[in-house]
C-alpha cells in the first residue's frame, strides 16, 4: 500500500527556461498551489567541454545543452525565501566540496532565520570532475572525504556556539557561529547519489536519501541495500525521508537511449502509474521537474500535473 505523497517542484535553474520569470513563476505555482516544496539544483559554472560522464543516463550524456543557461542556486534561494510563504526550500542536492563548508553553512543559516525555518539541504559529493578544477575545489579524488567534512562543519555551524575543525581536507581554528540555525538542531539533510559509498553516507550523516531518475528495478535494489546498511549499523530505517526527483512530460513519451520510455513521461495514465510505482517502493516525497521549452509550456505543464495527476496517486 502506498503512502500518502509529498510534491515538491524543481524550479529549474539550468536550460532554456533558467530566467527568473519562469523561476519565480515555478515558486510561486508551488507556494500557492498545495505543494509541499521547491528545489534547485547545483551547477555554478560548466567548463566549455567536459569529459566526465553523467552518472544518471545510460549514455553518460548530460540532460541539457551546457551551453544554456545556469543560475546560481544559492543565489537564487535568497531570492526564492523572499517571493514564497509556506512551502519548504530544498537542494537536490548541493554538491559539498564546491564552496568553502564554513561560507556555506552561514549562508544556510541565514536563509533558514529568513525564510522561517523552511530550508532542506539536499547534499552530494558531485560527479564533474572538470567543475571542481574550475571552481578551485578539493581535488575530485578527496570529494567523498570533503562532503563528510563539510556536512559535519554544517551541522556544527548550525548547532552554534565555538565552531572549529581539522579534518584531511578542511582545517581551521574556532570561530563564533551565531546564531545557530533556526530549525534544531539543524535543517534536514537528505544525501544524493546512488552508488554505496552514497547510501552509507545516509547512514551515517543524513536524515534521508535523494534519488534521481534511476528506474524502479534499480531504486527497489537500492532500496533493499539501504535498509541493509541502517540494520547494520543500528539505524532505523523507516525514520529516513526517501525522495526521488522525476523528470515530467505529460502527453510526451520520452524515450532513453535504449529506446525505453523514460519514467514520468507519456501518457496521464502512465505518468500516474509511474509515481504510484515510487509510492509502492516507499518513496515519500517526489520532486518533479518539467520539460518545457516556453513559458506558456511550463504553465500548460504545471496546471495539467497539478490537476490531472496529483489527485489520481
Amino acid at each position: 500500500m502506498a503512502s500518502p505523497a509529498s510534491f515538491g517542484l524543481d524550479v529549474g535553474i539550468y536550460g532554456r527556461l533558467a530566467v527568473p520569470e519562469a523561476v519565480l513563476r515555478v515558486a510561486r505555482f508551488a507556494d500557492a498551489g498545495g505543494f509541499d516544496s521547491i528545489w534547485l539544483a547545483d551547477h555554478v559554472a560548466f567548463p566549455t567541454a567536459f569529459a566526465s560522464r553523467y552518472p544518471y543516463s545510460a549514455t553518460g550524456s548530460f540532460p541539457t545543452d551546457p551551453a544554456d543557461r545556469l543560475l546560481e542556486p544559492i543565489a537564487t534561494l535568497g531570492v526564492l525565501a523572499g517571493a514564497t510563504r509556506r512551502v519548504k526550500l530544498g537542494t537536490a542536492v548541493l554538491v559539498m566540496p564546491y564552496r568553502q563548508p564554513v561560507l556555506l553553512a552561514r549562508m544556510l543559516v541565514t536563509l533558514d532565520h529568513f525564510s522561517g525555518g523552511r530550508v532542506v539541504l539536499g547534499a552530494g559529493a558531485g560527479w564533474l570532475a572538470e567543475e571542481f578544477a574550475l571552481l578551485g575545489a578539493p581535488d575530485f579524488a578527496q570529494r567523498g572525504t570533503a562532503t563528510d567534512e563539510a556536512l559535519a562543519i554544517f551541522k556544527a555551524v548550525c548547532a552554534g556556539g565555538a565552531v572549529g575543525h581539522r579534518g584531511a581536507v578542511y582545517r581551521f581554528e574556532p570561530f563564533h557561529s551565531s546564531p545557530g540555525s533556526l530549525q534544531q538542531p539543524h535543517p534536514p539533510i537528505l544525501i544524493g547519489g546512488v552508488a554505496d559509498a552514497a547510501l552509507r553516507r545516509v547512514v551515517r550523516l543524513g536524515d534521508g536519501w535523494m534519488a534521481v531518475t534511476i528506474g524502479p528495478e534499480r531504486l527497489g535494489e537500492r532500496l533493499t541495500t539501504l535498509r541493509r546498511l541502517c540494520a547494520e549499523r543500528g539505524r532505523a530505517y523507516d525514520d529516513l525521508t526517501i525522495a526521488y526527483k522525476l523528470f515530467v512530460a505529460i502527453g510526451e513519451p520520452k524515450r532513453s537511449a535504449l529506446d525505453a520510455r523514460m519514467p514520468g513521461t507519456g501518457s496521464r495514465q502512465q505518468v500516474i502509474d509511474d509515481i504510484k510505482a515510487l509510492l509502492d517502493l516507499g518513496v515519500s516525497t517526489v520532486i518533479v521537474r518539467h520539460y518545457a521549452d516556453t513559458l506558456a509550456d511550463l504553465d500548460a505543464q504545471l496546471a495539467r500535473f497539478a490537476d490531472d495527476i496529483v489527485p489520481h496517486v
